[in-house]
């Protein structure tokens, strides 16, 4: 096998790491378009590689899509990609050489009226990056709330579309006593901090990400904090997905300087704060 270039070494690096992810999150970890994340990883599966580039997806919602595609005309499927786009306008019969047409005597300049503008046709594949697939004329689903507090139970949409409800079960602070009961030691002036949540995918959209990943804590001056590379055993992790119709719940560690003050617990689908971005208040 030919040794792979740098960016194919990433890729590989973060695919090792997690042993099974989504073309898209490896890309947007890595900071690249998905379509060449997918192209490369394809390639290296073509190269003797044991590697298995996939695809999923809801039969039912995609059959709904195309019936939705449907009402609105006959699917002819995406247009063409390469540098000259063909114009279908109908079938074309070839008989032999084009008659030459004797030339038509040209009217003179008419007035005409100003030409109306033709609104585009709605998409019947839903609104873009929707898992819903719902027709454009179709009611879009209900705001959700994006704030609260503990014990609240707050909505958001993952990147693959599977609709999720988080509940902020508890936070521990301090939880010196757990951290250091599971054989861990915090060094001077730090301390513990115990986040426990449950998801519940309420979708037919598997969740294939880490429950936790992007789950921070917010300080009174405005600062972010990680969760730590560890786990109690009094107190399990969050596992790797959370299947359609399923409830899973887990516990994110933190340690931080004794002094901080936290104001917020903030869960994100993404690295950055987004729509989907979840906040609870953490009253003191």
């Amino acid at each position: 096998m030919v040794a792979p270039d740098p960016v194919d070494a990433r890729l590989l690096a973060m695919l090792a790491d997690s042993g099974r992810a989504a073309v898209h999150e490896i890309a947007q970890r890595l900071g690249m378009d998905p379509r060449e994340a997918a192209m490369r990883l394809i390639t290296l599966s073509g190269s003797g590689l044991p590697l298995l580039v996939g695809v999923e997806c809801d039969p039912n919602g995609i059959r709904r899509a195309l019936a939705n595609a449907a009402a609105y005309g006959n699917y002819q499927g995406p247009p063409p990609s390469g540098a000259y786009a063909v114009h279908q306008s109908g079938p074309h019969h070839v008989s032999g050489p084009h008659p030459v047409a004797p030339p038509q005597p040209q009217p003179g300049p008419q007035s005409q009226p100003f030409p109306v503008q033709q609104q585009p046709p709605p998409n019947p594949w839903g609104p873009p990056q929707s898992a819903g697939w719902v027709r454009a004329d179709q009611p879009q689903p209900r705001p959700m709330s994006r704030t609260g507090k503990v014990g609240t139970t707050l909505e958001a949409d993952s990147l693959e579309g599977a609709r999720l409800s988080i509940q902020l079960v508890e936070v521990v602070d301090p939880a010196d006593f757990l951290f250091t009961a599971a054989g861990y030691k915090l060094a001077e002036g730090e301390r513990a901090v115990v986040v426990h949540t449950e998801v519940t995918n309420a979708s037919q959209v598997p969740f294939t990400s880490l429950p936790d990943m992007y789950l921070v804590l917010v300080t009174r001056t405005g600062e972010t904090v990680t969760k730590a590379p560890v786990s109690l055993s009094s107190r399990p992790a969050h596992k790797l997905g959370v299947q359609p119709g399923e409830t899973a719940g887990g516990h994110t560690v933190f340690v931080l300087p004794d002094t901080t003050d936290l104001t917020q617990v903030r869960w994100s689908v993404r690295p950055e704060v987004d729509v989907n971005t979840l906040v609870w208040t953490v009253e003191d």
